[in-house]
């Protein structure tokens, strides 16, 4: 990972996406491998700029946690790479590929459907909000996308969701419809369901704030396992700074839409070279 061009710090990885969640192994994606690309991002909503031409590559296998302030464009840019959001300027590449925009006639042009769909089937994200189908069991939850979308066999598609609750914690309710479990539970379905999608890169983004405090614990735990046993590529944003020091391969610092320092968990956590990374880890820790 490096960070923007204030901050060129290159903190490139030698892991690559995981076997065992359906990824590419080491050999066939290529040892520390680019992944994610921002080049000059910015993003604006009206006249705030909420990400100021953002530079930062992200490797594949590392594990990668955004804090700052609330509004400082840490969740914009997952939002971006989910393309919910679309850049106003700059370029971004996942896997090699633009995601938002595509080459024609030797042109960078604004990318159709078809091409950013296929480029986005490499991402999976975790939203604060658990958003399961709720008319639909556990199980179905999580094999919807990969039978409709991939088009996956639904016996495996199954065998598969199956895994994945094992993994989650949650076999015993594969029959049950997402109003009877648990906020805690429900997200950790919603974690299960965006690692069936066999992505790259997996965004986590504020995944505890709407649970209630004793439910938490669980959540995390499960995302902990996941980021010790797998080399998916993990992009996290959090306030739970115990568990992005424990997770983490790399901490970028984000204030005013920039990234003002950037380095391993227990540079940032002990020995923060910014006033600013200062002032915030006191209010946080």
């Amino acid at each position: 990972m490096s960070a923007d061009s204030n901050h060129p710090k290159d903190h490139t990885g030698d892991t690559a996406n995981p076997a065992a969640d359906g990824g590419t192994s080491r050999t066939e994606s290529g040892e520390g491998a680019e992944l994610i690309r921002f080049d000059k991002v910015t993003k604006r909503f009206g006249t705030n700029t909420v990400l100021d031409s953002l530079d930062f590559t992200v490797s594949s296998g590392k594990h990668v946690t955004l804090i700052g302030p609330s509004g400082s464009g840490k969740t914009t840019i997952l939002r971006l790479l989910m393309t919910l959001l679309k850049p106003d300027e700059g370029t971004i590449k996942v896997g090699g590929q633009y995601l938002t925009h595509e080459e024609k006639g030797g042109k960078l042009v604004p990318a159709g459907e078809k091409h950013t769909r296929e480029v986005r089937k490499k991402i999976g994200m975790v939203f604060q909000q658990f958003n399961l189908f709720p008319n639909m069991k556990v199980l179905r939850n999580i094999t919807e996308a990969p039978v409709h979308v991939l088009g996956m066999d639904k016996d495996a598609a199954e065998e598969r969701a199956r895994d994945l609750l094992d993994l989650v914690g949650l076999t015993e309710h594969l029959d049950k419809y997402p109003t009877q479990l648990s906020g805690g539970q429900q997200q950790r379905v919603a974690i299960a369901r965006a690692l069936a999608m066999r992505p790259q890169v997996l965004l986590l983004d504020e995944v505890t704030s709407a649970l209630d405090p004793e439910l938490v614990a669980g959540v995390l735990d499960v995302l902990r396992d996941i980021a010790h046993t797998t080399d998916i590529t993990m992009l996290c944003v959090t306030h739970e700074m115990n568990f992005a020091r424990d997770i983490s391969d790399d901490v970028l610092m984000f204030d005013a839409g920039r990234v003002i320092e950037s380095g391993s968990p227990e540079k940032i956590f002990t020995e923060p070279e910014h006033e600013r990374t200062r002032e915030f880890l006191s209010a946080v820790l």
